[in-house]
Protein backbone atom coordinates (compact mmCIF):
# COMPACT_ATOMS: atom_id res chain seq x y z
CA UNK A 1 0.00 0.00 0.00
CA UNK A 2 2.50 2.73 0.70
CA UNK A 3 4.76 1.71 -2.54
CA UNK A 4 1.31 2.59 -4.59
CA UNK A 5 0.99 5.80 -2.76
CA UNK A 6 4.45 6.82 -2.73
CA UNK A 7 3.90 6.21 -6.44
CA UNK A 8 1.24 7.72 -6.46
CA UNK A 9 2.36 10.90 -5.28
CA UNK A 10 5.51 10.73 -7.09
CA UNK A 11 3.38 10.81 -10.20
CA UNK A 12 1.71 13.81 -9.03
CA UNK A 13 4.61 15.64 -7.98
CA UNK A 14 6.10 15.58 -11.41
CA UNK A 15 3.12 16.91 -13.42
CA UNK A 16 3.24 19.47 -10.66
CA UNK A 17 6.89 20.48 -11.30
CA UNK A 18 6.47 20.05 -14.69
CA UNK A 19 3.01 22.47 -15.43
CA UNK A 20 5.19 24.73 -13.05
CA UNK A 21 8.25 24.69 -15.13
CA UNK A 22 5.81 25.29 -18.15
CA UNK A 23 3.92 27.79 -16.72
CA UNK A 24 7.12 29.85 -15.69
CA UNK A 25 8.57 29.65 -19.22
CA UNK A 26 5.66 30.95 -20.80
CA UNK A 27 5.29 33.65 -18.44
CA UNK A 28 8.65 34.34 -18.75
CA UNK A 29 8.31 34.55 -22.78
CA UNK A 30 5.87 37.41 -22.62
CA UNK A 31 7.66 39.63 -19.95
CA UNK A 32 10.65 39.49 -22.48
CA UNK A 33 8.66 40.14 -25.72
CA UNK A 34 6.43 42.66 -23.51
CA UNK A 35 9.83 44.55 -22.58
CA UNK A 36 11.26 44.30 -26.40
CA UNK A 37 8.15 45.81 -27.59
CA UNK A 38 7.46 49.22 -25.39
CA UNK A 39 11.77 49.27 -25.85
CA UNK A 40 11.20 49.47 -29.30
CA UNK A 41 7.93 51.83 -29.03
CA UNK A 42 10.31 54.54 -26.88
CA UNK A 43 13.32 54.14 -29.43
CA UNK A 44 10.73 54.78 -32.22
CA UNK A 45 9.19 57.74 -30.40
CA UNK A 46 12.07 59.44 -29.06
CA UNK A 47 13.21 59.44 -33.47
CA UNK A 48 10.47 61.33 -34.11
CA UNK A 49 11.54 63.93 -31.09
CA UNK A 50 15.29 64.05 -31.57
CA UNK A 51 15.62 67.33 -32.53
CA UNK A 52 14.89 68.33 -28.74
CA UNK A 53 17.56 67.65 -26.42
CA UNK A 54 15.47 66.55 -23.19
CA UNK A 55 12.62 64.93 -25.14
CA UNK A 56 13.72 61.05 -24.48
CA UNK A 57 14.54 62.47 -21.11
CA UNK A 58 11.12 64.37 -20.42
CA UNK A 59 9.70 61.60 -21.97
CA UNK A 60 10.39 58.60 -19.85
CA UNK A 61 10.45 60.16 -16.98
CA UNK A 62 6.96 61.43 -17.43
CA UNK A 63 5.91 57.96 -18.58
CA UNK A 64 7.35 56.43 -16.04
CA UNK A 65 4.68 57.63 -13.79
CA UNK A 66 2.18 57.29 -15.97
CA UNK A 67 2.53 53.25 -15.93
CA UNK A 68 3.48 52.64 -12.69
CA UNK A 69 0.51 54.91 -11.46
CA UNK A 70 -1.61 52.21 -14.08
CA UNK A 71 0.55 49.03 -13.13
CA UNK A 72 2.16 48.96 -10.05
CA UNK A 73 5.93 48.35 -9.66
CA UNK A 74 8.68 47.84 -12.41
CA UNK A 75 8.16 50.51 -14.55
CA UNK A 76 10.46 53.09 -13.54
CA UNK A 77 12.48 55.35 -14.89
CA UNK A 78 15.74 53.14 -14.67
CA UNK A 79 13.97 49.97 -16.14
CA UNK A 80 12.47 51.76 -18.95
CA UNK A 81 16.23 52.72 -20.07
CA UNK A 82 16.76 49.33 -19.44
CA UNK A 83 13.78 48.46 -22.08
CA UNK A 84 15.49 50.96 -24.28
CA UNK A 85 18.43 49.42 -24.18
CA UNK A 86 17.54 45.61 -24.47
CA UNK A 87 15.47 47.18 -28.02
CA UNK A 88 18.68 48.89 -29.41
CA UNK A 89 21.25 45.72 -28.51
CA UNK A 90 19.16 43.04 -29.90
CA UNK A 91 16.64 44.85 -32.01
CA UNK A 92 15.93 41.42 -34.04
CA UNK A 93 12.78 40.24 -31.97
CA UNK A 94 13.32 36.18 -32.74
CA UNK A 95 17.29 37.01 -31.58
CA UNK A 96 15.76 37.21 -28.37
CA UNK A 97 16.85 34.05 -26.16
CA UNK A 98 13.77 33.32 -24.01
CA UNK A 99 16.14 30.56 -21.43
CA UNK A 100 17.46 33.94 -20.08
CA UNK A 101 15.31 35.88 -17.46
CA UNK A 102 15.10 39.52 -17.65
CA UNK A 103 17.40 39.77 -14.36
CA UNK A 104 20.22 38.09 -17.00
CA UNK A 105 19.54 40.57 -19.63
CA UNK A 106 19.69 43.28 -17.42
CA UNK A 107 23.23 42.32 -16.35
CA UNK A 108 24.07 41.70 -20.26
CA UNK A 109 23.03 44.92 -20.76
CA UNK A 110 25.81 46.55 -18.51
CA UNK A 111 28.33 45.29 -20.58
CA UNK A 112 29.28 47.73 -23.36
CA UNK A 113 31.90 45.52 -25.46
CA UNK A 114 29.59 43.34 -27.69
CA UNK A 115 32.21 40.23 -27.65
CA UNK A 116 31.97 40.05 -23.99
CA UNK A 117 28.03 40.91 -24.16
CA UNK A 118 27.99 37.89 -26.71
CA UNK A 119 30.41 35.26 -24.60
CA UNK A 120 28.22 35.63 -21.36
CA UNK A 121 24.95 35.25 -23.34
CA UNK A 122 26.13 32.13 -24.75
CA UNK A 123 27.87 30.85 -21.47
CA UNK A 124 24.49 31.34 -19.74
CA UNK A 125 22.41 29.33 -21.89
CA UNK A 126 25.23 26.16 -22.76
CA UNK A 127 25.77 26.29 -19.11
CA UNK A 128 22.62 26.96 -17.64
CA UNK A 129 23.75 29.93 -15.71
CA UNK A 130 21.49 31.16 -12.86
CA UNK A 131 21.44 34.93 -12.98
CA UNK A 132 23.51 34.64 -9.75
CA UNK A 133 26.00 32.70 -11.27
CA UNK A 134 26.09 34.66 -14.48
CA UNK A 135 26.25 38.07 -11.95
CA UNK A 136 29.57 36.08 -10.14
CA UNK A 137 31.44 35.36 -14.03
CA UNK A 138 30.79 38.92 -15.10
CA UNK A 139 31.92 40.71 -11.38
CA UNK A 140 35.12 37.96 -11.53
CA UNK A 141 35.95 39.12 -14.85
CA UNK A 142 35.73 35.25 -16.47
CA UNK A 143 35.78 36.50 -19.84
CA UNK A 144 38.79 38.33 -19.05
CA UNK A 145 40.37 35.23 -17.58
CA UNK A 146 39.77 32.97 -20.46
CA UNK A 147 43.44 31.91 -21.94
CA UNK A 148 41.67 32.40 -25.89
CA UNK A 149 38.69 33.36 -27.43
CA UNK A 150 37.85 31.23 -29.65
CA UNK A 151 38.23 32.48 -33.32
CA UNK A 152 36.55 29.48 -34.89
CA UNK A 153 33.70 27.30 -34.68
CA UNK A 154 35.97 24.52 -33.06
CA UNK A 155 36.82 24.36 -29.02
CA UNK A 156 40.38 24.25 -28.00
CA UNK A 157 41.91 24.01 -24.94
CA UNK A 158 43.11 27.56 -24.28
CA UNK A 159 39.44 28.57 -24.99
CA UNK A 160 37.68 26.49 -22.37
CA UNK A 161 40.97 27.21 -18.91
CA UNK A 162 41.41 30.19 -17.51
CA UNK A 163 44.15 32.32 -15.32
CA UNK A 164 43.97 33.02 -12.94
CA UNK A 165 41.42 30.45 -11.24
CA UNK A 166 39.15 32.28 -8.85
CA UNK A 167 38.07 29.75 -5.58
CA UNK A 168 36.74 32.63 -3.01
CA UNK A 169 33.66 29.74 -2.96
CA UNK A 170 35.98 27.97 -0.85
CA UNK A 171 35.71 30.73 2.05
CA UNK A 172 39.04 30.37 2.62
CA UNK A 173 40.72 33.75 4.01
CA UNK A 174 43.95 35.24 1.91
CA UNK A 175 45.93 34.79 5.31
CA UNK A 176 44.98 31.45 5.98
CA UNK A 177 47.64 29.24 5.94
CA UNK A 178 46.07 25.68 4.06
CA UNK A 179 47.48 22.45 3.19
CA UNK A 180 46.35 21.00 -0.17
CA UNK A 181 45.01 17.93 0.96
CA UNK A 182 42.29 20.68 2.46
CA UNK A 183 41.99 22.65 -1.30
CA UNK A 184 41.26 19.46 -2.66
CA UNK A 185 38.39 18.94 0.06
CA UNK A 186 37.44 21.91 -0.13
CA UNK A 187 36.82 21.16 -4.19
CA UNK A 188 35.30 18.41 -3.39
CA UNK A 189 32.64 20.01 -1.10
CA UNK A 190 31.78 22.87 -3.54
CA UNK A 191 32.06 20.84 -6.75
CA UNK A 192 29.45 22.67 -8.28
CA UNK A 193 30.92 26.25 -7.47
CA UNK A 194 34.12 24.31 -8.77
CA UNK A 195 33.04 23.09 -12.66
CA UNK A 196 31.10 26.40 -12.49
CA UNK A 197 34.41 28.22 -12.13
CA UNK A 198 36.60 25.51 -14.07
CA UNK A 199 34.79 26.06 -17.69
CA UNK A 200 32.50 24.20 -19.78
CA UNK A 201 32.14 20.91 -20.34
CA UNK A 202 33.84 19.65 -17.03
CA UNK A 203 32.51 16.18 -15.84
CA UNK A 204 34.00 14.83 -12.30
CA UNK A 205 35.68 11.51 -12.74
CA UNK A 206 37.65 10.84 -9.39
CA UNK A 207 39.66 12.12 -6.35
CA UNK A 208 42.75 10.88 -5.64
CA UNK A 209 42.43 8.27 -8.69
CA UNK A 210 45.09 5.42 -8.35
CA UNK A 211 47.20 4.91 -11.20
CA UNK A 212 49.39 1.54 -10.25
CA UNK A 213 52.96 0.65 -12.21
CA UNK A 214 54.54 -2.59 -11.82
CA UNK A 215 56.75 -1.14 -9.38
CA UNK A 216 55.12 1.89 -7.95
CA UNK A 217 51.52 3.09 -6.96
CA UNK A 218 50.31 7.01 -7.62
CA UNK A 219 47.55 8.75 -6.78
CA UNK A 220 46.17 11.77 -8.85
CA UNK A 221 44.67 14.56 -7.09
CA UNK A 222 41.32 15.44 -9.04
CA UNK A 223 40.51 14.01 -12.08
CA UNK A 224 37.63 14.98 -15.06
CA UNK A 225 36.79 14.41 -18.13
CA UNK A 226 35.74 17.34 -20.60
CA UNK A 227 33.10 16.20 -23.54
CA UNK A 228 33.30 19.33 -25.28
CA UNK A 229 37.33 18.36 -26.18
CA UNK A 230 36.92 14.47 -25.39
CA UNK A 231 39.70 13.95 -22.88
CA UNK A 232 40.88 13.56 -19.59
CA UNK A 233 41.70 16.45 -17.65
CA UNK A 234 44.23 15.60 -14.55
CA UNK A 235 44.97 18.03 -11.94
CA UNK A 236 47.61 18.22 -9.49
CA UNK A 237 46.98 21.24 -6.51
CA UNK A 238 50.23 22.76 -5.28
CA UNK A 239 50.98 25.45 -2.63
CA UNK A 240 53.64 27.24 -2.21
CA UNK A 241 56.22 27.78 -5.38
CA UNK A 242 56.31 25.54 -8.09
CA UNK A 243 59.22 23.59 -8.86
CA UNK A 244 60.78 21.24 -11.35
CA UNK A 245 59.35 18.18 -9.91
CA UNK A 246 56.32 19.60 -9.75
CA UNK A 247 56.29 19.58 -13.68
CA UNK A 248 58.08 16.29 -14.00
CA UNK A 249 55.20 14.81 -11.76
CA UNK A 250 52.37 16.04 -14.09
CA UNK A 251 54.10 15.01 -17.48
CA UNK A 252 54.59 11.60 -15.81
CA UNK A 253 51.03 11.57 -14.62
CA UNK A 254 49.77 12.17 -18.77
CA UNK A 255 52.25 9.89 -19.90
CA UNK A 256 50.75 7.37 -17.32
CA UNK A 257 47.12 8.05 -17.69
CA UNK A 258 47.15 7.76 -22.03
CA UNK A 259 49.46 4.38 -21.65
CA UNK A 260 46.99 3.21 -18.88
CA UNK A 261 43.61 5.03 -18.83
CA UNK A 262 42.64 6.91 -22.09
CA UNK A 263 40.52 5.27 -24.57
CA UNK A 264 40.89 4.46 -28.27
CA UNK A 265 37.96 7.40 -28.66
CA UNK A 266 39.68 9.89 -26.12
CA UNK A 267 41.98 12.77 -26.99
CA UNK A 268 45.77 12.91 -25.51
CA UNK A 269 45.07 13.45 -21.60
CA UNK A 270 45.65 17.24 -20.39
CA UNK A 271 47.56 17.95 -17.16
CA UNK A 272 47.01 21.14 -14.94
CA UNK A 273 49.65 22.47 -12.19
CA UNK A 274 46.93 23.77 -10.11
CA UNK A 275 49.27 26.08 -8.03
CA UNK A 276 49.33 29.59 -5.78
CA UNK A 277 52.32 30.46 -6.80
CA UNK A 278 53.96 30.27 -10.14
CA UNK A 279 57.11 31.04 -11.67
CA UNK A 280 57.31 32.05 -15.01
CA UNK A 281 61.08 31.27 -15.78
CA UNK A 282 60.30 27.54 -14.39
CA UNK A 283 57.54 27.61 -16.32
CA UNK A 284 59.18 28.77 -19.37
CA UNK A 285 62.14 26.74 -19.40
CA UNK A 286 60.30 23.30 -18.69
CA UNK A 287 58.34 21.06 -20.83
CA UNK A 288 55.31 23.11 -19.62
CA UNK A 289 56.37 25.72 -22.41
CA UNK A 290 57.06 22.88 -24.99
CA UNK A 291 53.98 20.83 -24.97
CA UNK A 292 50.68 21.63 -26.00
CA UNK A 293 48.99 19.74 -23.16
CA UNK A 294 50.23 20.59 -19.89
CA UNK A 295 49.63 23.91 -18.26
CA UNK A 296 50.28 25.76 -14.70
CA UNK A 297 47.75 28.03 -13.59
CA UNK A 298 47.42 29.89 -10.93
CA UNK A 299 44.78 30.07 -8.45
CA UNK A 300 43.10 32.69 -5.98
CA UNK A 301 41.70 31.96 -2.58
CA UNK A 302 39.71 34.82 -2.71
CA UNK A 303 38.35 37.26 -4.85
CA UNK A 304 40.66 40.10 -5.24
CA UNK A 305 39.70 44.24 -5.61
CA UNK A 306 39.16 44.61 -9.72
CA UNK A 307 42.22 46.39 -10.16
CA UNK A 308 44.31 44.51 -8.64
CA UNK A 309 42.66 41.62 -10.69
CA UNK A 310 42.55 43.53 -14.32
CA UNK A 311 47.03 43.60 -13.33
CA UNK A 312 47.02 40.22 -12.82
CA UNK A 313 45.34 39.26 -15.79
CA UNK A 314 46.71 41.88 -18.06
CA UNK A 315 50.63 40.62 -16.79
CA UNK A 316 49.24 36.84 -17.12
CA UNK A 317 47.67 37.62 -21.50
CA UNK A 318 50.97 39.27 -21.83
CA UNK A 319 53.26 36.26 -21.93
CA UNK A 320 50.65 33.98 -23.01
CA UNK A 321 50.87 35.74 -25.75
CA UNK A 322 54.28 35.83 -25.88
CA UNK A 323 54.27 32.17 -25.56
CA UNK A 324 52.02 31.57 -28.64
CA UNK A 325 54.11 33.73 -30.58
CA UNK A 326 57.40 32.43 -29.68
CA UNK A 327 55.38 28.69 -30.58
CA UNK A 328 54.75 29.98 -33.65
CA UNK A 329 58.11 31.16 -34.56
CA UNK A 330 59.66 28.08 -33.98
CA UNK A 331 57.45 26.25 -36.44
CA UNK A 332 58.33 28.60 -38.89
Amino acid sequence: MEVSEDSLFQSIKEIINQSREKVFRIANSTLLLTYWQIGQLIVEDEQKGKERAEYGKYTLKKLSKKLTLEFGKGFDESNLRNMRSFYNIFPIRDAVRHELSWTHYRLLLRQENNQKRIYYLNESIQNNWSSRDLKRQINSLAYERVLQHKKSSHETIHSVLKDPYIFEFLGIKSDEKISEKEIETGIIDHIQKFLLEFGKGFAFVARQQHISTDTSDFYIDLVFYNYILKCFVIIDLKTGELSHQDIGQIDMYVRMYDDLKRGDDDNPTIGILLCSEKDETIVKYSVLNDKNNLFASKYLLYLPREEELKQIIDQDRIRFELDQEDKNETKI
